[in-house]
Order: structure tokens, then sequence, then C-alpha cells
């Protein structure tokens, strides 16, 4: 059931596990087993309902059972925005722990029903293919590999895994609450089209992945200084906006569509108050956005160079950033 194309990069190495004790993470945890990958795991207690607990308890009892670590982490956040606010919190602590422990892959156990839940809310939003098409069975990230091995796999085909085994799993209640978008998405129209329509869904998203690397692919030339990134202007804006987006996505920030649409048109953009993105001449630069008291001949450089204000507060904090922008633009 795992994915052939996503077995070799974890054979041998020091993977994480995202587990949540649902479904689709119980089912991946038993097939790893099944192909003698080596993991262990994390998951993330919300404390927002009386279930977690036990969630927990059965991934310590996994953890214990086959010979794993089981890293927990214990947040409390505000309904408000929850969903938004869960994943930056969850993947902050994945992305500590690779750190720390030294993991080369983070493994997810996003299936062919979330990829579709995805697609369908990004093509209500006005999306293009690179956005359509945003999970990918394996993805470069910047110090770690993000593996997903069950995209071509239905959730209903790993419940019948699980109920075939006799395996347990427990069911998030929140699941069914339709004031979440991807809910309502998921009960709606990704459920109903896999029934139906399985086969040739996943022989679509087959095709797109072809097609996607050969429309965006984009040349390596990411140079960084400190905390700041560049590269030079690939033949279209667009391409320019998804290389951002694929930074800013290193960096755990994940862009809006507006953000995306308002740098279309213009040269300089703060997006989310944490990241300045600024085209100047044949660049395109990336950095923290940062608030400055400039002495008047460091504006005057910049005024000739024709760096754009919101990117000034960072070259001026950074004296290194600033040379190699200088020389780069002189």
């Amino acid at each position: 059931m795992i994915s052939k194309d996503t077995l070799f990069p974890l054979q041998g190495e020091n993977n994480l596990l995202a587990f949540s004790a649902g479904v689709d993470s119980s089912a991946l945890f038993f097939l790893l087993l099944e192909a003698n990958i080596p993991f262990d795991l994390a998951i993330v207690n919300y404390q927002m309902r009386k279930q977690s607990q036990d969630e927990v308890a059965y991934a310590q009892e996994l953890a214990n059972k086959y010979g794993k670590k089981c890293h927990l982490l214990k947040v409390s956040l505000d309904k408000q925005n929850f969903e938004a606010s869960a994943r930056a919190v969850r993947y902050e602590f994945f992305e500590r722990l690779i750190k720390e422990y030294t993991y080369h892959n983070l493994i997810t156990a996003h299936q062919l029903d979330d990829r579709l839940e995805w697609f369908l809310m990004q093509l209500s939003k006005g999306s293009g293919l690179a956005e359509l098409m945003g999970m990918r069975a394996v993805e470069k990230r910047e110090s770690y590999t993000l593996v997903r091995p069950l995209l071509e796999q239905t959730k209903s085909t790993l419940l019948s895994y699980l109920e075939t085994h006799n395996l347990t799993y427990f069911y998030d209640e929140s699941n069914s609450e339709m004031h979440y978008k991807r809910n309502f998405f998921r009960a709606k129209l990704a459920t109903p089209l896999l029934k139906d329509f399985q086969s040739g869904i996943l022989k679509s998203f087959t095709y797109l992945d072809e097609d996607r690397h050969t429309l965006t692919d984009q040349e390596e030339n990411l140079l960084s200084v400190n905390e700041m990134f560049y590269f030079e202007m690939p033949s279209t804006r667009r391409k320019a906006i998804l290389k951002v987006d694929a930074i800013l996505k290193d960096a755990g920030f994940l862009m809006r569509q507006g953000d995306k649409e308002l740098l279309k048109s213009c040269d300089e953009h703060v997006v989310g108050r944490k990241y300045v993105v600024s085209f100047v001449q044949s660049y395109c630069f990336v950095a923290p956005f940062r608030t400055s008291v400039m002495d008047k001949a460091f504006k005057e450089q910049c005024r000739a160079l024709r760096i754009t204000p919101k990117l000034r507060g960072y070259l001026f904090q950074d004296q290194h950033a600033f040379k190699e922008v200088s020389t780069l633009l002189s």
C-alpha cells in the first residue's frame, strides 16, 4: 500500500512519523513496520478533546511495544483560526525535533482524500497548477525531506486495512463539524467523488504531477546571506512568486493567496508582518521585515541602488547582507 517511490528515501534513514492515532497515521504506523522502515513518533496534544489523552497514551504504548521514541508536545491554542495555528505549532515542533535528533525525513499520513480536498479548496480560490498540486509524495525542504507514502490510498482503504487486521485507531469527532472548510469539502465533494471516480482521479493526479514537473521546473539559483535569500528573476513573475512561496514554506510560513496576488503587480510587499519580498532590478530578495532608524548616508546609498524602502530596515541591521546587495545591484 505504501508508494514504491517513497520507500527508497526512507530505507535505513533516521525518520520521524507525524502521528495522531487517527485512521491514517495508525495505518501508516503498521505499514511502515511491515516494510521494515525505521522511525520514531511525534504527537501533539492540543487539549481540545477529552479523547486526546487516550490518543497520546496509545502513541506511547505503541512506541514502548515496538521500541520507538515518542515525542510529545502539549499546547493550548485559541479556537479562533485554530487550524492554521495548529499547523504552525505542529510543524515548528517537528522541525525542532528534526534538528535536535538529526532526522532525515518527516513522514506524514496524507492520503488521496486529503489530496483531493486540497485540490478542490485551491480550485475554489482561483489557484494555479503549483497551488492545486501542493501535495507531493517526496518534497525536499531546507533541512529535511517531507515524505507522504499514502497519497495513492483512500481513507476507506486504510480503514479497511485497520479493521481487517483488528488494529486500534481513534476517530476525531471534530472531523464532522461542517464549520471547518476542509470538513465541508471532504463530506460534500471529495468523498462522493472518490466513491464513484477513484481510478480516474488517481490517474489525473499522476498526469498532473508530470505536467507540474515540466511546467514549473525552476533554475536552482537560490542564494542566501545570513537571514536573507535572493535569486535572479526567472522568465516570469509567476515563477518568482512560486519560488518565494517555497522559501517561506521552508521557514514554516504559508503565504496567503492574497499575498501572491499582490506580488503579481507590486515590487515590494510585507507578508504576514514577518517577511519582506522585494523585486529590485533583476533580483528578488526575501528577508525578515525589520524597522530601523537609518542615517542619511545609508538612505542615499539605497536610493542610488533603487533598493525598495521596506527591505532597507533589514539591510541596515545586516551590513554583510547590504554589502552583498550593493555588489549585485551596482
